[in-house]
């Protein structure tokens, strides 16, 4: 991986900036999850009501428990043993911006299993948003090549990585209330 990438992408996140960039999932629009104001240029860009929820991607299980205040055995478990991407829900988060929060206080994490993405993240040192790269209400984008061109000048910086993958999953969603595993999304 490019070195110049990787530090152009660090520098827009320390800027408080969104970029564009390929997840083990699909293209996402980024940025530092714990900047307020970066975490709002994200609503903005895509036209998005605040009160809705954003996923964050973090580098690790320390990580994680680094901003949950408690994460649940069972959370750890499926973490550790899926092979599919997989998004948690977590109650009482802790550290991150607070427009990134959903309006009943939690927050949905989850650790990509993508090159790129954990090495930004581990060198960012702090968890970084993921959300998909469209106007809210428009379909998600396959490929970069289907992504709208509002959404391509409207971030600070676009990562020239995997921009020929064309993907159409997106990570199931869990969340973990008592003993139960509720599925959100499959």
């Amino acid at each position: 991986m490019a070195k110049r990438i990787l530090n152009q992408s660090i520098e827009a996140l320390l800027n408080s900036q969104v970029i564009l960039y390929p997840t083990d999932t699909i293209w996402g629009l980024g940025c530092d999850a714990t900047s307020i104001d970066a975490v709002a240029k994200i609503f903005k860009l895509k036209n998005r009501v605040e009160s809705k929820s954003l996923v964050v991607l973090v580098s690790s299980i320390k990580m994680l428990c680094s901003y949950v205040h408690k994460v649940p055995q069972k959370a750890i478990d499926i973490i550790t043993t899926t092979k599919k991407p997989t998004t948690i829900i977590y109650n009482n988060p802790k550290g991150l911006a607070a427009n990134a929060i959903a309006s009943d206080n939690t927050i949905a994490i989850r650790i990509p299993s993508h090159d790129y993405c954990l090495e930004l993240i581990n060198k960012f040192g702090k968890p970084i948003i993921s959300t998909s790269a469209n106007i809210s209400g428009e379909s998600t984008p396959k490929s970069f090549s289907e992504i709208s061109l509002p959404i391509l000048e409207g971030v600070d910086y676009v990562v020239n990585l995997e921009q020929d993958k064309i993907t159409d999953k997106s990570s199931t969603i869990l969340k973990i209330v008592g003993n139960d595993i509720e599925v959100i999304r499959a």
